[in-house]
């Protein structure tokens, strides 16, 4: 009796831990009963189920985050991008989500990564590289926000964010982006080296000019100081001389003998009455 009064309480224990279960908060709950739903249950707490009969399945109401891998995409350019993006979504309808999907969370991950992958390859073909870079980025989210709503009304779930983590240009586009850029900026080098090298010729010859112009004037103003420093130095010979002319006569002929015989070895074969010799002999006049 006492083995089969715990064998009773064992299957009633049994019995009741399999009609209770519990949703949380953060969960929505449906109610199966052979493989129909019976209800949807929202509100936490405590809930109650026929055993063996009726079965739960559980969603997490709160936003999922699908990491898609990165993809390659064609620019309005032709060229080959990488991109790396993400998709924020919930489910917002358990009931529609479980009859589309069967709350397959890979099933529905799967289909949302195509749906998305299809908008960022339609809005990517209308676009430059430039545009999707830079200008553009917003505007091409929320058209694939506004395309992945029309085709995921089905699964009972909502887009919340769709975003860009980055774009990375293929490996060829970048080479050829990075030519374009070093061609880029040696063209301008040598805009800038060509107006350097105009603006030294300009100037070098404003600085010969003006060299040229500052030796012509020195010249000139040093050979009007030299014309009139001769002509001083002539008028005070002319004058010396016509106050003693004589003395004058005796004393350049002198400094004419002190030239004419400077070495030791000077030899000067002349005729002793000639003028040169006149303060030697007094003969000559």
């Amino acid at each position: 009796m006492k083995k089969l009064g715990l064998i009773i309480i064992a299957a009633v224990f049994f019995v009741l831990s399999s009609a209770l279960y519990t949703v949380n908060e953060t969960q929505t709950a449906i109610k199966l009963r052979l493989g129909e739903i019976v209800s949807v249950e929202k509100e936490p707490g405590l809930k109650l189920k026929m055993p063996f009969v009726n079965n739960v399945v559980k969603f997490d109401d709160r936003v999922q985050t699908l990491d898609a891998p990165s993809e390659r995409f064609l620019t309005g350019e032709k060229k080959n991008v990488i991109v790396d993006s993400y998709v924020k979504w919930r489910i917002n309808d358990a009931e529609q989500f479980y009859k589309s999907t069967g709350g397959n969370l890979v099933r529905t991950n799967n289909r949302l990564a195509q749906i998305i992958k299809t908008g960022l390859k339609s809005e990517f073909s209308k676009r430059t590289i430039a545009d999707v870079v830079s200008g553009e980025r917003s505007e091409i989210m929320a058209n694939i926000v506004k395309l992945a709503k029309k085709d995921i009304g089905e699964f009972g779930i909502e887009i919340v964010d769709v975003r860009i983590k980055r774009i990375d240009l293929s490996q060829e586009v970048s080479n050829s982006v990075y030519r374009r850029m070093q061609a880029e900026r040696q063209r301008v080098a040598k805009e800038f080296r060509s107006k350097g090298a105009e603006e030294a010729e300009i100037i070098r010859a404003a600085a010969d000019k003006e060299r040229t112009i500052i030796l012509a004037n020195a010249y000139r103003d040093s050979e009007m100081i030299r014309g009139e420093g001769d002509a001083i130095s002539a008028g005070n010979y002319a004058q010396a001389y016509n106050k003693n002319v004589d003395f004058y006569s005796f004393y350049r002929s002198l400094e004419s003998y002190k030239k004419s015989f400077s070495g030791q070895n000077d030899i000067m074969v002349l005729n002793p009455n000639t003028e040169f010799f006149r303060h030697f002999n007094p003969e000559v006049k």
